[in-house]
């Protein structure tokens, strides 16, 4: 049977430690979908076709991702993909806290649904999407935060 992981976020934008984790995670899965989340409460920094595109830069060439875009709950997408695993990464307690807190309420909503919570490698613990995107609107360098290969649109 093969083994299957959701790896979920907004990934705006994918970062590299977003791809340090991914890659991890393909050691323990046969295949990782990537899954861009929709949030309608929130409009995003780069439009989902544009994250969408980031990621296939991203992980060209790689064997056994598959990205995905998705509007509603992650533990449904578990569901309609017959998926039993979440990948979620952290850089620090603060995140631990958030995603086990988020993987104790979807585990309440599915029980036979399993969250692996992967810390990133130290060299990416420093780098958020958040502060990528800061950077980008100061017009900076983003380049030593981005997988290898990656061009992000051009930020006006």
């Amino acid at each position: 049977m093969k083994r299957i992981a959701l790896f979920p976020g907004s990934f705006d934008p994918f970062t590299a430690g977003h791809l340090n984790i991914l890659k991890r995670a393909l050691t323990m899965f046969d295949e990782v979908v990537v899954a861009v989340g929709i949030n309608q409460d929130k409009r995003g920094f780069f439009s989902m076709e544009q994250r969408l595109d980031v990621i296939r830069q991203a992980t060209a060439g790689m064997e056994g991702v598959r990205v995905i875009k998705y509007d509603n709950l992650t533990i449904d997408t578990c569901r309609e993909l017959g998926i039993r695993h979440i990948v979620r990464g952290v850089r620090n307690m603060l995140d631990f806290e958030t995603e086990r807190a988020i993987a104790d309420m979807n585990r309440r909503m599915a029980p036979d649904v399993e969250t692996l919570i992967i810390p990133t490698s130290q060299e990416f613990g420093h780098i958020s999407s958040s502060a990528v995107r800061d950077i980008l609107r100061h017009h900076g360098d983003t380049s030593q935060f981005l997988p290898e290969g990656v061009r992000l649109p051009d930020v006006p």
